[in-house]
């Protein structure tokens, strides 16, 4: 039995005011929660030099915030679906604050790297998957809406927290900001936890099982040909997301313009996928998650191929912005397919999955983007790199919308 099977027959909650509260908290909860996969992006310059190690070494400790991101998300997904989101927002609080107090006390980048991987990404993981699942039950009309609202959780964290570690790591050094926010952290997100404590009610859970079910008729791919697609595609579109935020402040440093310079355009590109995601969620309720994740992957490529050719101050600035604007509403349209289409008791569960199939795209690209500048001593090949692999997602993407499908029957919901 999970907590849904426990609850009253009624769906007064849905689509309700206090459905939008709810969205509310957990925005606030996956900025706060969502710092572990941006602060050490801040640092990665200062760790480089403190640890005597190369730009691919230095890397090091993000691919391993995204491997702990990528198993805590599968993970934290099914404990929300087992007993509710209280349970990963708790956990990924305390696993937070140790993992921050931990790396603040470290001695070489491979214990840096290890805290990162095992505490700091998976407790990060409790602010992204599991509230886009839990609030894909609170919302039926504006569902797409809700879903990437609650996703900008993380790109809210990206906007402010980078600003918060650099002022703070400028003043107070690296090691006693991660101290502060491991002791920020959770006094921060317990107390929220426990007013997300409501739980979906079965009888929208039992109408919402017969909607996908029907749904997965028109489409004409079975749960797992489509949860294997979706993580095929996850894993290729944020490999080529990563080279831009995991390394532009690095190549702004690199470019003679700054590590400050390079926060601020990381700041900003993440403010601008903010509205991308916003924006995504509106057209989504309209023309489907389909339609909007292949807008989204061929803006983000277009977005890729203008950093091959520009690179002065005021074109960076641009450019990330428009890559903001480009790829902030792609990931959470993954969320959005699947509760369209595959079963909602377990939403959780296969939500987590692929986003774990997009960490591990975001961690692969991080690394290897590094890899890829200490061969050649450039990061126009890392660029290339990614939009590549942008292609083989805008393929994948392409075809799922456009291959023929027998047509809905009556009552039927099609993948539009």
């Amino acid at each position: 039995m999970t907590i849904l099977d426990s609850q009253p027959d009624s769906g007064g909650d849905i689509d309700s005011r206090y459905a939008w509260t709810r969205l509310a908290l957990s925005v606030v909860l996956g900025t706060i929660a969502c710092v572990g996969t941006w602060s050490v992006v801040v640092v990665l310059p200062t760790i480089e030099v403190e640890f005597d190690t190369i730009r691919g070494g230095a890397s090091l400790p993000y691919t391993c915030t995204m491997l702990g991101f990528a198993a805590g998300s599968a993970v934290m997904g099914r404990l929300a679906d087992r007993f509710s989101i209280v349970a990963p927002i708790c956990i990924g609080a305390v696993l937070l604050c140790a993992g921050y107090v931990l790396a603040a006390f470290s001695s070489d980048i491979w214990q840096f790297a290890l805290v990162h991987g095992l505490f700091i990404g998976v407790g990060s993981a409790s602010g992204f998957a599991p509230l886009m699942s839990d609030l894909s039950h609170w919302f039926r009309k504006r569902r797409a809406l809700a879903v990437t609202i609650a996703a900008s959780g993380s790109y809210a964290a990206g906007t402010v927290w980078p600003l918060v570690v650099e002022h703070f790591q400028v003043s107070q050094g690296w090691r006693a900001t991660y101290v502060g926010i491991g002791l920020f952290v959770p006094a921060a997100m317990l107390p929220l936890a426990f007013l997300m404590r409501r739980r979906p009610v079965s009888a929208a859970i039992a109408e919402a099982e017969s909607t996908t079910r029907e749904a997965r008729v028109s489409l004409g791919l079975s749960p797992r040909a489509l949860q294997g697609l979706l993580v095929v595609a996850g894993f290729a579109c944020c490999t080529a997301m990563s080279m831009p935020q995991v390394h532009l402040v690095a190549y702004c440093g690199d470019l003679g313009y700054g590590v400050a310079i390079g926060t601020q355009i990381l700041s900003l590109m993440l403010g601008l996928g903010i509205i991308s995601r916003l924006a995504s969620g509106l057209a989504a309720d309209r023309i489907g998650g389909g339609p909007m994740l292949l807008l989204g992957s061929a803006m983000q490529a277009a977005a890729l191929l203008l950093y091959l050719f520009f690179n002065s101050l005021s074109s960076l600035y641009v450019i990330s912005g428009l890559f903001g604007l480009f790829q902030g509403g792609i990931v959470p349209m993954y969320a959005v397919i699947i509760r369209q289409f595959l079963p909602p008791r377990e939403a959780g569960a296969r939500i987590g999955f692929v986003i774990m199939a997009t960490i591990l795209g975001m961690a692969f690209g991080g690394l290897s983007s590094g890899l890829i500048f200490d061969a050649s001593g450039s990061y126009r090949l890392a660029f290339l790199h990614g939009f590549l692999w942008n292609c083989v997602n805008l393929a994948l993407v392409a075809w799922l919308i456009l291959r023929p499908r027998a047509k809905p029957r009556a009552g039927e919901a099609a993948f539009r």
